[in-house]
């Protein structure tokens, strides 16, 4: 995409304003002068994605009605057929979202899962176990059953397979990574972005998570490299905004917090490590890409307080409700059933939840692997990344624990493969 030049004039703060209200009053007062210099009221532009939004939200409705699943299925073999590859790549841009069958053979999923339960209780986890670390999820509703292991072989194993790295390189090419005269990201090379596992036992009850997305929070609107990625929407241009095209956010700051991901992600993401029915407390989307559009101008229609972003704030999940986002709240869809080995997928900018359960019928277990693209942004981050791999510490976006530090049987750098070393800037 071109921003207009204006876009610039915005003013913007590269680091968290001291002042945030101050800040937010003048940013966004700034905001509706530039969307009003295009000869539209903030009002008419939010209107034409409002219209956009609710259209596809009856489609999603009359879909459920007939009994489908919003959710595109894709089999991993058929992501090694050119003749398929166009068509099921039209079909996640259209929703942003995919669960990749059989993307691992289901019984390595589950030994996986064994072994992850042999390398925490052989180091005696549950005996040192301190409590949950940070306070992440706390604005939406409740804490699931999160464990702050990041370098066990199995996570590590899956991270640089060959299988991995097909599924994320497919989905990083749903993605425009080159616009402006600029390759945004190698679409081929993945970071290895390191994240924690979920464990959820039979029987459990969960409160589950409130709707809430992950691509930062205020720092979308008030750092210089997001205005200029938003800037279609900002000049009042909506119909030309492409929420794949990743022109302007894999090189900028963001605001630190304990909601951060300092990583750009093309795709978040969760691998199966058991068998999960979709009634039973699983993650929920909001299959509408272009949604963004919505969340970015919606604080700037005239019922919103001049210092509220809609909720909006730092170290917190930027989240979506039906105060602000009625809209997107009816849209909510949950995955399709889900086998050990299968992967789930979701836009970065998407917004996302998961249903609350009670009494969970089986395991409900997943390792968190997102596609995160070798970019100016990963670059700078793999290098804490190294750091952590090398001493067993807990990555820098996550709360300092380090619990597997002198843990036997962590994966060393003496079992990275090609992938593995690419995606750490090893070789």
């Amino acid at each position: 995409m071109s921003p207009a030049p204006e876009a610039r004039e915005l003013p913007h703060w590269q680091s968290t304003p001291d002042d945030l209200r101050g800040a937010i009053k003048e940013i966004k007062a700034a905001l509706r002068a530039r969307v009003e210099a295009s000869g539209r009221t903030v009002e008419e532009v939010f209107e034409v994605v409002e219209k956009r939004v609710a259209d596809q939200v009856e489609e999603l409705k009359e879909m459920k009605a007939r009994g489908e699943n919003p959710w595109p299925v894709v089999r991993y073999e058929d992501l090694l057929d050119d003749s398929k590859r166009d068509t099921l790549r039209e079909q996640i841009r259209r929703r942003g979202c995919a669960v990749i069958k059989g993307h691992f053979p289901r019984e390595q999923a589950l030994e996986w899962d064994a072994q992850i339960v042999g390398y925490v209780e052989k180091n005696a986890f549950f005996d040192n176990y301190r409590g949950p670390g940070d306070d992440f999820f706390g604005t939406v509703g409740s804490k699931p059953e999160i464990y702050p292991i990041y370098w066990s072989k199995p996570q590590m194993q899956a991270r640089q397979s060959e299988r991995m790295a097909t599924v994320q390189a497919f989905l990083n090419s749903v993605w425009t990574s080159e616009s402006d005269g600029q390759q945004w990201f190698d679409p081929n090379r993945d970071s290895l972005y390191p994240d924690r596992i979920r464990r959820r036992t039979p029987g459990a009850d969960s409160a589950g998570l409130g709707a809430h997305l992950d691509p930062g929070t205020l720092d979308l609107w008030m750092t210089e490299e997001y205005q200029r990625h938003f800037a279609l929407l900002f000049d009042g241009r909506p119909e030309e905004y492409d929420p794949w095209d990743a022109a302007h956010r894999t090189s900028g700051p963001q605001y630190p917090g304990s909601t951060m991901c300092s990583a750009f992600r093309t795709f978040q993401g969760w691998t199966a490590l058991s068998d999960m029915k979709n009634d039973q407390g699983v993650l929920q989307s909001v299959p509408i890409p272009e949604a963004m559009a919505y969340l970015m101008l919606r604080p700037l229609v005239e019922d919103v307080p001049d210092d509220d972003m809609c909720g909006v704030t730092v170290g917190q999940v930027f989240p979506c409700n039906w105060k602000w986002h009625p809209h997107l709240m009816e849209a909510l869809s949950v995955i399709p059933d889900v086998e050990a080995g299968d992967s789930v997928w979701w836009h970065c900018d998407m917004v996302h939840a998961v249903e609350d359960v009670t009494n969970q019928e089986g395991w409900g277990n997943v390792m968190y692997i997102p596609a995160a693209p070798w970019c100016p942004r990963n670059e700078a981050y793999s290098a804490s990344v190294r750091e952590a791999f090398a001493t067993g510490a807990s990555p820098s976006d996550f709360p300092d624990e380090n619990y597997e530090v002198d843990w036997e049987g962590r994966f060393t750098e003496a079992d990275l493969n090609e992938i593995g070393r690419r995606g750490l800037g090893l070789a």
